[in-house]
């Protein structure tokens, strides 16, 4: 609640960006962002826990990759 009042305050204070001409607004995409940012975090976490083996085969995907792209 703090966070979102914060906010609006600010755009009071500084405009918001629909004010601006040539610049779509999008209303709270970057807490949709965040949201998704950590949902994935999250994920990776307990696929890094429950299956240790995932790591050991990201990161030979990883090399695998990066070697195919230098030669």
């Amino acid at each position: 609640m703090t966070h979102r009042a914060w906010r609006k305050e600010r755009e009071d204070l500084l405009g918001s960006s629909a004010d601006v001409p040539s610049r779509d607004a999008v209303p709270d995409r970057g807490e949709f962002l965040e949201f998704l940012g950590l949902t994935l975090t999250a994920g990776a976490f307990v696929l890094f826990v429950a299956r240790p083996e995932a790591a050991e085969a990201l990161v030979h995907a990883l090399v695998t990759g990066a070697a195919a792209a230098v030669h």
